[in-house]
């Protein structure tokens, strides 16, 4: 495993639970919007191994309950399964934030009973996703992780980050329909300070100015 950055303590990214937050390095996809812009390519500077990662959590095993692995994309690395299972044996839940670009490890990771929770990130409608993904649309990946996810029988939430000028009310209206019925649905605030898109910073520096 590589990872890019580590938050000792979350209170807030894995409900119920006080979490440390590990962000895997390397993704799939080029979200204009993207505010973790150093965790995409997996050449970078910045990365530790899974022997460092897993001392950081030692010592900090009496005062968490869970681990947080988000990203990047961490369903990309073939070794997730061998490090969550180091996680589980370390005592911790885990909670996966996943673009659900990858079910096959997905469903792997959820036929062994490796998860407590997923979030998977709903970019865009059909219609808008290569727009909000840098040009990716695995449609039947996509719709595959959603399916797996509502019938895993883990808690789970779909979120979608909302972008002034590039998705609208309507958009996020139509995603929250073509998901299945019961699917827990979050709206998820644009951090424009740090987006990849430096345009789309520009709405950071308007709001800046307005107040």
């Amino acid at each position: 495993m590589k990872f890019g950055g580590f938050q000792p303590v979350t209170l807030s990214d894995f409900p119920g639970r006080t979490a440390a937050l590990l962000f895997v390095q390397g993704c799939n996809f080029r979200c204009p919007f993207c505010h973790n812009g150093r965790l995409l390519e997996t050449d970078a500077e910045e990365i530790f191994d899974e022997q460092t990662a897993a001392g950081l959590l030692m010592e900090r095993r009496k005062i968490l309950d869970g681990v947080v692995l988000s990203g990047g994309e961490p369903t990309l690395q073939g070794d997730l399964p061998d490090f969550i299972r180091l996680l589980r044996r370390m005592g911790f839940q885990v909670k996966l934030d996943t673009n659900g670009s990858q079910p096959r490890m997905l469903e792997a990771l959820l036929t062994e009973g490796l998860l407590d929770y997923a979030a998977m990130d709903i970019k865009a409608p059909p219609c808008k996703y290569p727009l909000l993904t840098g040009g990716v649309y695995p449609r039947e990946e996509i719709e595959r992780s959603i399916e797996l996810i509502v019938h895993s029988g883990i808690a789970a939430e779909f979120r979608t980050t909302f972008v002034p000028g590039l998705l609208t009310p309507e958009d996020l209206e139509q995603i929250r329909r073509d998901l299945p019925v019961g699917a827990v649905y979050k709206i998820q605030p644009f951090a424009a300070e740090s987006a990849l898109e430096k345009s789309l910073r520009k709405q950071s520096d308007l709001m800046e100015e307005m107040l």
